[in-house]
């Protein structure tokens, strides 16, 4: 409860602080926030341009174009990964905030997981642009705000727990960086799992990453009820609050002696 007090109290100075964050990302670069937007359309277009000309993939998955499909999973995993990469060394990299001041800590992973969040929903506005363009939004993305909200809950309590066991060593943050790589290629990011035998489907389901890159594409592309898989929901549900415990829990127990690691 005193966590959650300690966040509730410090709203505002949460709030002012992701807007810093956000603009120190793009700051001292000539074209400043046109970085916000090339950056991951760079990307996308190396992934389809690979997939389909190099590898010639399928065109069409689940009777849409294959670029619809593959921003619809891209968009959710670039603000994942900027947790994996950027959230779990958060404390560190404010570490001045904690060694020189007397500053709440467990708002550091607050603001920079709020921070991260601000592009990811200017990204989505560009999807929904896009599908509005090509006549492709339905009834069904009125749930996209449950699989949004999901997912910043469940990784806002991911960055709190791996910026803090960072804070406690270096090594775990290396540890995080090289995983990423294979979290991104075992998650059907750009492969379809429903395409997996039924046994392995089910397993990579329990994989958040998977789940949420999923839930996107249920409201955008294959067009299911969140309530349809009570499985995975439930299951993401239960790993939520496994993070949250782990998280709060790590904190409040070397929170005290976060200033001296660092």
């Amino acid at each position: 409860m005193n966590f959650f007090k300690e966040q509730i109290e410090n709203i505002n100075k949460i709030l002012y602080l992701s807007k810093i964050d956000l603009v120190k990302t793009y700051k001292g670069t000539r074209l400043g926030w046109f970085w916000a937007i090339f950056n991951p359309a760079f990307k996308i277009f190396v992934y389809y341009f690979t997939l389909i000309v190099g590898l010639k993939s399928s065109k069409i998955v689940f009777g849409y174009p294959y670029f619809l499909w593959l921003i619809s999973g891209l968009v959710p995993w670039f603000f994942i990964k900027d947790i994996l990469n950027l959230g779990s060394e958060c404390i560190r990299k404010y570490d001045y905030l904690v060694t020189k001041i007397n500053f709440p800590i467990s708002i550091i992973p607050t603001f920079c997981t709020l921070s991260k969040f601000y592009l990811h929903f200017f990204l989505m506005f560009i999807v929904f642009v896009i599908f509005i363009l090509y006549k492709s939004l339905t009834i069904y993305v009125l749930q996209l705000p449950i699989y949004i909200f999901l997912m910043l809950i469940f990784f806002y309590f991911l960055c709190l727990f791996l910026s803090t066991l960072s804070a406690i060593s270096k090594d775990f943050y290396n540890f995080v960086k090289t995983t990423v790589f294979a979290i991104f290629w075992l998650s059907g990011i750009i492969w379809d799992v429903a395409k997996m035998p039924e046994f392995v489907r089910y397993i990579l389901y329990l994989n958040p990453v998977t789940f949420i890159v999923n839930g996107y594409r249920n409201c955008l592309i294959k067009h299911i009820w969140f309530f349809e898989e009570p499985i995975s929901l439930l299951s993401f549900l239960g790993l939520t609050i496994i993070v949250a415990i782990s998280g709060i829990a790590l904190y409040n127990h070397i929170k005290k002696d976060i200033p001296d690691l660092l």
